[in-house]
């Protein structure tokens, strides 16, 4: 399923603890798009009826049960560079 970098951990923690962001919000790991342009999509978000939800290292995360056989073996890292600073997304088979 999905995995994170300690960094990437760190600061998903850090927002979902925020005292700015509701209880019973999650991270949201999904796709917008699809076929050969389909991108990943990160967020924070409230559970539907079509998402499955997934402890992760601690972290609460959301997945769209339509998404989920694309997102396995993804790995999400928080990276700062001389250009800025954001996560990234690979996929490991």
């Amino acid at each position: 399923m999905v995995t994170f970098s300690v960094t990437a951990r760190k600061e998903i923690l850090k927002s979902l603890n925020s005292s700015q962001i509701p209880e019973g919000y999650a991270l949201r790991v999904g796709l917008k798009g699809g076929a050969c342009s389909a991108t990943y999509l990160l967020g924070l978000d409230k559970a539907s009826e079509n998402d499955e939800f997934y402890e992760v290292e601690g972290v609460k995360v959301l997945i769209d049960k339509r998404h989920l056989m694309y997102l396995i073996g993804v790995r999400i890292d928080y990276v700062e560079t001389e250009s800025g600073m954001g996560f990234t997304i690979e996929k490991y088979n």
